[in-house]
């Protein structure tokens, strides 16, 4: 009984540390990057510092034997690295180009792009139940996020590139845990360091082109120090429950279930930072949140029909086995089967 207990209370321990960490480093970002609080407006060279701090607790679980360093070609961290930082640079230009309200469409589109190319890279099919469930996640998130959408060329662009780009990264993280039989903080720890220089390469040219402002002149307070550290702990977290989670279920499940973190935002928002929570904001969380609970129970449903189908199909190969060797055994004459009982 225990043993099939432990993958139910670890599936729940990583929902819950992406959960936690996510909003802990969104609600800290916020103190960190906004105009009211210290004005750090470095967000992809912040990504960087993430990246260093959590190769660094690669490194030092690999030293100290926590954990084992598995070989991956470098040639496909090369390749990944580049889509995922081509993911967090056109987020971040999609914001700064297109209004929130398109920027929010464009994350909300992230959901039918993975299932797309789950079908498309390893034929996965979903049933109709786990389509419903995903449409009613998507509209309830869009009703209580989606204001004003305002679009133009350059942040279209921007949009797809990271959409697609976050979409790709997502499935990848799946496949090469498969692929090379790796775990999912082994595999992050051959990622993260070839991330973490690119992005503190290009990081201070990134975001000096989206704010005009250079990393160099920004005054470090002991404050701004002390939430850049907070916020690269909770990084780590953030990180390691994202590749155990896609690697255990699916991208697609990660980006259905993971706006839950977008309805805690939006009260923790309402909680700490007196942001506004209309009618309509929570008439959109509650919708969100029944088709979470619809896609969970739909998923589920598919893994119980899969199973019992291969334990009936198991059932049916061993009545044929038995079957064609009560045949064989009629078939033989009476001789050999008495010289078969006395060699026994």
């Amino acid at each position: 009984m225990d043993l099939e207990k432990k993958p139910v209370v670890s599936d729940v321990g990583a929902w819950a540390m992406n959960v936690v960490s996510s909003v802990g480093i969104i609600m800290a970002n916020k103190q960190l990057m906004s105009p009211n609080g210290y004005g750090f407006s470095f967000a992809t060279t912040l990504t960087g510092f993430h990246f260093t701090v959590t190769a660094l607790v690669g490194w030092v679980s690999n030293a100290t034997g926590l954990s084992a360093s598995k070989y991956v070609p470098f040639w496909e961290l090369f390749w990944f690295s580049v889509v995922a930082n081509l993911s967090i640079t056109g987020m971040n230009l999609s914001l700064l180009l297109n209004s929130v309200g398109f920027y929010q469409i464009s994350k909300l589109s992230i959901i039918p792009v993975v299932c797309f190319m789950e079908f498309l890279l390893h034929s996965k099919h979903y049933s109709q139940r786990v389509i419903v469930a995903v449409a009613v996640v998507a509209l309830g998130v869009g009703i209580c996020t989606v204001t004003d959408v305002d679009i133009n060329a350059k942040g279209l662009l921007c949009a797809c590139v990271a959409v697609f780009c976050t979409s790709l990264q997502q499935i990848t993280i799946g496949s090469f845990q498969k692929k090379y039989s790796i775990g999912s903080f082994e595999l992050l720890s051959k990622t993260a360091p070839v991330q973490a220089v690119s992005l503190l390469l290009v990081g201070p040219f990134a975001d000096y082109y989206l704010n005009h402002r250079s990393l160099l002149e920004y005054p470090f307070s002991s404050g701004a120090t002390a939430f850049i550290i907070l916020s690269c702990s909770l990084a780590v977290f953030c990180n390691m429950s994202q590749y155990l989670c896609i690697g255990r279920f699916s991208a697609t499940s990660f980006q259905v279930l993971g706006h839950m973190k977008t309805v805690c935002v939006l009260i923790l928002g309402w909680v700490l930072f007196d942001s506004a929570l209309t009618v309509k904001n929570i008439l959109g969380m509650l919708l969100a949140v029944l088709g979470m609970v619809v896609y969970s129970w739909a998923v589920e449903h598919e893994k119980q029909a899969k199973s019992a189908t291969h334990i009936s199909a198991e059932i049916k190969s061993e009545g044929e086995d038995i079957k064609l060797l009560k045949e064989k055994v009629n078939g033989l004459p009476v001789s050999d089967l008495e010289s078969a009982q006395t060699k026994s």
